[in-house]
């Protein structure tokens, strides 16, 4: 019983992080991780937000 839950507890946390970033990428970030969302030039190395 313990090992269903533990699957179940883990598919959620994969499927929700997988919806995350779709939706994500469907509303034009192109950095997801980066603070400045959408207006990031996706190189994330150039983001004005993000310390050396």
């Amino acid at each position: 019983m313990i090992n269903v839950l533990l699957i179940l507890v883990l598919v959620l946390i994969v499927g929700g992080a997988a919806f995350y970033l779709r939706r994500a990428k469907k509303n034009g970030v192109k950095c997801i991780g980066c603070p400045s969302g959408k207006t990031c030039s996706g190189g994330c190395g150039g983001c004005p937000h993000q310390s050396a």
